[in-house]
């Protein structure tokens, strides 16, 4: 494996309003942008060549992961002027590969944390002689999803939609390996998802569409809810902070905080669940619970806020519901 395509032009909008100033790709978790986890995985995996689709707030990208060198890896990028669905988003960015770059290809989408074997699932692709090979993970309830069942040589048989009663709990955990010839098939310019188009047509057509299933780590987070427990679920031990960071001995930082680079906690500062970005600022006495601080934020002291989104020109609700 040695390409792969990114999907991160996604809009975001469940997680507005911390979207309307940073790509849902670029959330920090663990103090790393969502990409660059994902980037770290592909990398581990072999992939030395990676397309980054980009759309909404694509500037913002650039600057920080450059030409992919940081991380040993050759990144491009596509930048759809107007969002093209999944499918369109992956004919777009297969332009930026050579042609021998596509004849397998790993595309997975710039919204989930995941800790599944990305090389098992290549060999599980290689073995099978499949045309495309998903990541397929089990839930609990497969009703708020799509499910994806298989055959018992592990044949996908079909993409359903959401239902009130599945027939399986496994679904469609977002990471796909591509067949060159699956890559050409789709459109180029045209908008087109490969969940609701692409996938059931080549079902239709008899083509070989396998899931590897694998249980491991997962999370969508699309929601606010799930990008503070993505914050949690890394964090782990109360609370890490970037080594540049100012932190008072007398603060209290719990429930997976994180603290980025130049950051300041002042004495007697409380905060729970907390996001904090880098340069931001919280004075004494401050009371935080669930709240994500955009950098250079200030907050005064004594100030006590829980659910919200603080940045230098916004002071808004976040809704978890």
């Amino acid at each position: 494996m040695t390409s792969a395509i990114l999907l991160v032009g996604g809009r975001g909008t469940r997680l507005s309003p911390i979207t309307d100033e940073i790509p849902k790709p670029m959330l920090p978790i663990a103090g790393l942008p969502v990409t660059e986890h994902q980037i770290l995985a592909a990398k581990k995996a072999g992939v030395k060549t990676l397309v980054l689709a980009t759309s909404y707030l694509a500037e913002v990208f650039t600057p920080y992961f450059g030409d992919g060198s940081k991380w040993g890896i050759d990144l491009r990028y596509a930048i759809e002027k107007e969002p093209l669905g999944t499918g369109g988003a992956i004919a777009h960015a297969a332009a930026e590969l050579n042609e021998d770059e596509k004849e397998t290809v790993l595309i997975f989408n710039g919204d989930v944390i995941s800790d599944h074997d990305i090389s098992a699932q290549i060999a599980t692709h290689k073995n099978s002689g499949a045309d495309v090979t998903l990541h397929l993970i089990q839930v609990e309830d497969a009703r708020a999803f799509g499910c994806v069942p298989t055959d018992s040589q592990g044949r996908v048989t079909a993409f359903l939609e959401k239902m009130d009663q599945p027939v399986t709990d496994w679904i469609n955990a977002g990471c796909y390996i591509f067949n060159r010839a699956v890559i050409d098939s789709i459109p180029n310019g045209v908008v087109t998802s490969v969940e609701r188009e692409t996938f059931p047509a080549l079902i239709a057509h008899n083509r070989r569409i396998v899931g590897y299933k694998e249980n491991a780590y997962w999370l969508d987070i699309g929601t606010p809810a799930a990008l503070f427990k993505a914050s949690r679920d890394r964090v782990k031990a109360g609370f890490d902070a970037h080594p540049t960071a100012q932190i008072d001995s007398s603060a209290l930082l719990s429930g997976g905080t994180f603290i980025g680079a130049q950051a300041s906690i002042a004495a007697g500062a409380s905060l729970d669940n907390c996001i904090v970005c880098p340069g931001a600022q919280v004075a004494t006495g401050a009371r935080l619970e669930r709240s994500f601080l955009a950098p250079g934020v200030v907050v005064a002291s004594d100030a006590s806020y829980k659910d919200r989104y603080i940045s230098i020109e916004k002071n808004l609700p976040i809704t978890f519901g």
